[in-house]
């Protein structure tokens, strides 16, 4: 049967799946045995075992829960609260004041946990009510803060870089290295903007009655020491060369451990519920990808990873025509799916495609991340809305309307990696390559 013709019946099948409510990984793992049994010659039951195994059975991948388990403990602690405090001071004199916090805060508490969910929520809890009582303006806070949450998955360690890392195998050192300038860039493109907004429009933003002089400027740097600490420690360990990502993890769970016990947060209660928090979400991830790799081994059988590979090389598409594309999907699948099913379900099919282009599969990670983010302020499913809905009260889209420009700024700095790829690839070639 033609190549197209399976790619069709296979898509139809999933989609009727995950339609009718069917689990992403059973999904995936259903349509990996219709492949088996209709489309190919080899033995299902042997096939599913190993693939699956083979998926899951990886050192890099150990690195998933303990980073996971890093943000869970963070995410109790009184972290929030000490940023809010830390940085306020610093940035009071600039056009938008307080705000400015929501964007470096998400950039920290992403260095630490490595999830959008994560960050958005804890920041949130200590910046909604303190800015709605100094009388900001609820959409740019909401909008600033839907958008700089989706840091935690660009900034090292990353989730949903891991799980990347693994499906492409590529180097998830290489790949924590790419993701900071492009982080560095999207936050100084939100400042920006809100310099700019507050800027036409000072009634948005309130200055204080008085201004924090050097003194208490310092002293509030205090309040950063012990996120700052753990952030420096966990990224030189393995970019020193010291740890791999999974022993920096492992670390990076006993420095969460070690600051909620310093900061009080550490109860048993807290201990525990943070553990089945991480185990949860951790045997999520890993369910999606060991039915991704037997979907995988599937449509490796059938030739059809090979022939889209052959079809782009045939049609000499420009790297910039086959990136369009596929921004154009990402972009309508983010309006269904989440990060981590967006990745799996397509990498089997469209790394192939990437590398028959000759383009760098670490930039690529960065990209697919970047339409990661996207797809978190993307309704209907994005995540960041549900947080910010159930922590304000506003639906969701109210949250997505003032997301909108922070939306397009992320879209924006989509194009700036694709005309300028250096953003991506300077870094790992300077600390790994």
């Amino acid at each position: 049967m033609d190549i197209i013709l399976i790619s069709i019946v296979l898509l139809i099948v999933l989609t009727t799946l995950l339609v009718t409510g069917v689990w992403i990984g059973v999904s995936l793992a259903i349509v990996g045995a219709v492949t088996f049994v209709f489309f190919s010659s080899a033995d299902t039951f042997s096939a599913l075992p190993i693939s699956m195994w083979g998926a899951l059975d990886s050192w890099e991948l150990a690195a998933l829960p303990l980073f996971i388990w890093m943000g869970e403990i963070l995410f109790r602690t009184k972290l929030s609260d000490q940023m809010f405090e830390g940085l306020s001071p610093w940035v009071e004199r600039l056009p938008g004041g307080l705000l400015h916090v929501n964007v470096i805060a998400c950039g920290l508490f992403g260095s630490v946990c490595g999830s959008t969910a994560a960050t958005t929520a804890t920041v949130a809890k200590a910046a909604i009510p303190e800015l709605k009582r100094r009388g900001y303006d609820e959409k740019l806070c909401l909008g600033s803060l839907c958008g700089s949450g989706t840091l935690g998955i660009l900034i090292p360690p990353s989730v949903t870089m891991i799980i990347y890392a693994v499906a492409a195998q590529v180097p998830i050192i290489e790949l924590f290295a790419a993701g900071l300038m492009p982080a560095l860039l999207i936050m100084i493109l939100f400042m920006a903007y809100i310099i700019l907004k507050c800027l036409s429009n000072p009634e948005l933003a309130p200055k204080p009655v008085t201004y924090s002089n050097w003194a208490m400027k310092f002293r509030a740097l205090y309040q950063l020491i012990p996120v700052t600490v753990l952030i420096v420690f966990v990224i030189w360990v393995i970019f020193a060369g010291y740890a791999t990502a999974t022993e920096a993890a492992a670390f990076g769970a006993i420095g969460s451990l070690v600051l909620a016990f310093i900061g009080g947060n550490l109860s048993w209660h807290n201990f525990r519920v943070s553990l089945l928090g991480a185990t949860k979400v951790s045997v999520m991830i890993m369910f999606i990808l060991a039915g991704a790799a037997f979907l995988s081994k599937a449509m490796a059988y059938t030739g059809i990873p090979r022939g889209l590979a052959e079809w782009v090389s045939v049609q000499q598409l420009a790297p910039w025509a086959l990136i369009s594309t596929l921004t154009i999907i990402y972009l309508v699948l983010g309006t269904a799916l989440d990060g981590t099913s967006m990745i799996v379900l397509t990498s089997s099919v469209v790394i192939p495609m990437i590398q028959a282009a000759g383009i760098d599969l670490v930039w690529f990670g960065i990209f697919i991340i970047l339409m990661v983010e996207l797809s978190e302020i993307t309704p209907p499913v994005g995540f960041n809305l549900f947080i910010l809905q159930a922590m304000t009260g506003r639906d969701s889209t109210y949250v997505a309307w003032a997301s909108i420009p922070f939306f397009l700024l992320l879209t924006i700095s989509v194009v700036a990696i694709t005309v300028f790829p250096e953003i991506v690839l300077w870094l790992p070639k300077v600390l790994v390559r």
